[in-house]
């Protein structure tokens, strides 16, 4: 029997229902958007556009088939892979604007977000929620679980499906679906061996500044050529650039983004590192136990703060904060360490930084024991002994 995991973006979930006559659910195949939305709508219709005989009839006429399918005033109708039939938006706006009082009638799954996030401004402004689904969290897989749980959601990464069995064959089934399928249905003109040595020079260069030049010269194409196609690996959701932190403090500052693998299995299947003791020994380690970190806490922060902006600081004479987190006004400062994070050097030099970034609160992740307050304000904290806690 598979395993389901309670998802925290359920709530959320039904709060954009409540707010809005359609919710669209974001998010990279297979990473739990049908299960969540059958979840959240046990008894709400579902139907496939993927599925030729489906995506057909409502090719020929969308309006009728919705019509014909929404269950009553109060029910709902989920449609997925809605990017298969462009022609459902403009049929979805006319059977919404008839009734907008009527929310939560139409759940939209989607995994092509450059396709989607383009049709749903031009039919469906004001009139549809957004929610990304990410990958599991340590909260999620493993809640007040030991330690073994987690480790595992750091080694396989957070799709479900890699949480079973053997997560390098499941990624690698995932990879060769996602380039020589998903891609050109999206439209993208590229070679699969080509985005492969892509994704696993990005490997090697995880979590660190972004230079596409540098990637173009070894591959042989442009570094305009390389921006495109980490456009669509970011809007496909395998890739994250975060951003800079910028603020006029009278220093040099990197202004590139950082750019990151977002899911750590995926990272440790490129780099050919199938357990933790062969990524604890391999040069990537400090980078992969940062990107867990980062992308567990970054999940997490959007579903309780969903306006949350994130950012890393870095000046060109080394002072650094790994992760930024902006809520409104307030600024909290993260660094992620490998090994133990209390080392005089390291509290200093973010305390520097912390004021460069007008952050009141910083903390220093890291896998040591319990917690070491290191100057007011100013403290390190075991990632590894209580990854559910959030900055």
């Amino acid at each position: 029997m598979r395993r389901m995991w309670k998802r925290t973006h359920l709530t959320r979930l039904r709060a954009l229902a409540r707010q809005f006559p359609a919710v669209l659910i974001l998010g990279p195949r297979q990473v739990g958007k049908t299960t969540l939305a059958r979840a959240a709508f046990a008894k709400a219709p579902y139907l496939d556009l993927e599925e030729p005989r489906i995506r057909q009839l409502f090719v020929d006429d969308p309006l009728f088939q919705m019509e014909s399918r929404l269950p009553g005033r109060t029910g709902a109708l989920i449609l997925d892979e809605v990017q298969c039939v462009p022609e459902i938006f403009a049929a979805l706006r006319g059977l919404i604007d008839r009734d907008r009082k009527r929310y939560g009638r139409f759940i939209l799954l989607g995994s092509a977000q450059p396709t989607l996030i383009k049709q749903v401004s031009e039919s469906l402004a004001g009139r549809v929620g957004i929610l990304e689904l990410d990958p599991l969290t340590v909260s999620e897989v493993a809640p007040g679980t030991p330690k073994k749980k987690w480790t595992d959601l750091w080694l396989r990464g957070g799709f479900p499906d890699a949480l079973r069995g053997d997560f390098r064959e499941w990624w690698e089934g995932y990879l060769r679906t996602y380039l020589e399928r998903d891609l050109p249905q999206l439209g993208v003109q590229a070679e699969p061996l080509f985005l492969r040595r892509l994704l696993t020079m990005l490997a090697h260069a995880q979590g660190g500044i972004l230079n596409a030049s540098s990637l173009g010269a070894s591959l042989g194409v442009s570094y305009h050529t390389i921006g495109r196609h980490l456009d669509i690996l970011e809007q496909t959701f395998l890739i994250r650039r975060l951003p800079p932190y910028f603020r006029n403090v009278g220093k040099r500052l990197v202004k590139a983004p950082k750019i990151y693998l977002r899911d750590s299995g995926l990272l440790h299947h490129l780099l050919n590192l199938s357990t933790l003791d062969e990524v604890r020994n391999h040069p990537v380690h400090g980078a992969s136990w940062e990107t867990f970190v980062l992308e567990d806490l970054i999940r997490r922060e959007k579903i309780k703060h969903p306006h949350t902006q994130f950012y890393f600081w870095r000046t060109a004479d080394g002072a650094e904060i790994d992760l930024v987190i902006e809520r409104g006004s307030t600024h909290v400062a993260v660094e992620i360490k490998a090994g133990r994070g209390d080392k005089i050097h390291a509290a200093r030099v973010l305390e520097r930084a912390m004021i460069d970034v007008d952050a009141k609160t910083g903390w220093i992740l890291d896998q040591a024991e319990g917690i070491t307050v290191l100057r007011p304000g100013l403290a390190r904290r075991s990632f590894a002994v209580d990854p559910e806690w959030l900055p």
